[in-house]
């Protein structure tokens, strides 16, 4: 059995931890700023009161003035959600992630442990934790799953095996599909508002007038295609962490910090001479929320000035004074050296000639003295409006 379990509004939940008595009240997640002013996930008073997630924000406000606007704390709810799947590990179960509050796993290696399917989901259930209202859905199919644990209620296990999944599927709701609203909404003008109803349409039709998004989705209204779960790999607990005696935004000061984060973070022992593939860099800001960027090296690596060079920009991109930086290792590899060439590649030799070339040119002549002709408006009937001399880096 492909096991889901969901945690709807996990996002809200987890910004919410620091804050419990807001779970009872009207509240929802605050728009990100710079973007379009639509609330996230909402809370069940919120919900009472008829605002739900996707609602403009003045709409929301405009029929429930007491509605609170939480921030969201991406650094809280990726490290909540981590200790999810770490407890669910614990138990057993290798868990494949498909997003903050969604979880894939099987139970075929583990049902003889705990005693059959609905022990395991019992213990899956409880692995995730109290106060977090997961539920699960189990089903021979990876999207019948995630349709049981979207109908199943917090706290419930639903089975549905493959007799009954047409059954099950064809009343559900559209919106259950990875389809966007302008497709969702072409397809309720047509009549179509329930997966049943998707699935008993021609499949040359659907694909024909909605294209490959169509037929992914007509695939998935008759329960999707049979796969496996690919475990995750475990990330590195690896991180160092400052905390300061007042809210800084001065940018010496953040790459100051930075830089001592890093040379401590490569220094720690359990790093054991392995490269980084993957870091992140997370603040605390001074308004209460948080703020976090990964980024993935193309080489794994352990030079501090590459690390530098590819976390260091992202400080820039802080929207309000910090008051904690935090630098994490999120993923390293596993062996120790590197896989050098065994011959060189057929053009090497001229390529690094042309490149010493090209490195004594510019040292002589001043920066900016070579430059590449790019083609920007080859319509253009002004000559010079046609191409732009690009200077060469390489």
């Amino acid at each position: 059995m492909i096991v889901c379990l969901a945690i709807p509004g996990f996002s809200l939940r987890a910004a919410l931890r620091s804050r419990p008595s807001l779970l009872a009240a009207p509240a929802a997640l605050a728009p990100p700023a710079g973007e379009e002013p639509l609330l996230g996930p909402v809370t069940a008073a919120a919900e009472a009161e008829g605002v739900k997630p996707g609602m403009r924000l003045g709409e929301a406000l405009a029929m429930c003035p007491r509605l609170v606007l939480v921030e969201e704390d991406p650094s809280a709810a990726e490290q909540a959600w981590e200790g999810v799947l770490l407890r669910l590990e614990d138990s057993g179960f290798s868990v494949e992630s498909a997003e903050p509050g969604c979880a894939y796993f099987e139970t075929r290696g583990v049902e003889r442990l705990y005693g059959g399917l609905e022990e395991a989901l019992k213990r899956a259930l409880a692995s995730a934790g109290s106060g977090w209202d997961a539920r699960i859905g189990a089903a021979e199919r990876r999207f019948a799953a995630l349709a049981a644990a979207n109908v199943a209620r917090a706290g419930q296990a639903l089975v549905v095996s493959d007799e009954q999944m047409p059954e099950f599927l064809a009343p559900l709701p559209l919106s259950l599909l990875p389809l966007d609203a302008r497709r969702q909404l072409e397809l309720r003008e047509l009549g179509v508002k329930r997966l049943g109803e998707l699935a008993g349409l021609p499949k040359a039709a659907v694909a024909e007038r909605l294209g490959p998004d169509g037929r992914r989705a007509w695939s998935l209204a008759r329960g999707g295609a049979a796969g496996r779960v690919l475990g995750r790999r475990p990330p590195a607990e690896l991180y160092e962490e400052l905390e300061f005696p007042e809210a800084i935004g001065n940018e010496f000061t953040l790459r100051r910090a930075f830089g001592a984060l890093l040379d401590r973070l490569l220094e720690r022992k359990e790093r054991d001479g392995r490269f980084v593939r993957k870091a992140a860099v997370a603040a605390r800001l001074v308004g209460g929320g948080s703020w976090r960027r990964t980024v993935t090296m193309r080489d794994p690596t352990a030079e501090r000035d590459r690390l530098r060079h590819a976390l260091g920009p992202k400080l820039a991109e802080l929207p309000a004074p910090i008051v904690s930086l935090r630098l994490e290792l999120v993923e390293l590899s596993e062996s120790h050296g590197q896989q050098l060439e065994l011959m060189q590649a057929a053009g090497s030799e001229l390529q690094s000639r042309l490149s010493e070339g090209l490195r004594q040119v510019r040292a002589s002549t001043g920066s900016g003295s070579v430059a590449s002709v790019v083609e920007v408006a080859p319509w253009s009937r002004i000559p010079e409006a046609r191409a732009l001399f690009v200077p060469r880096d390489d």
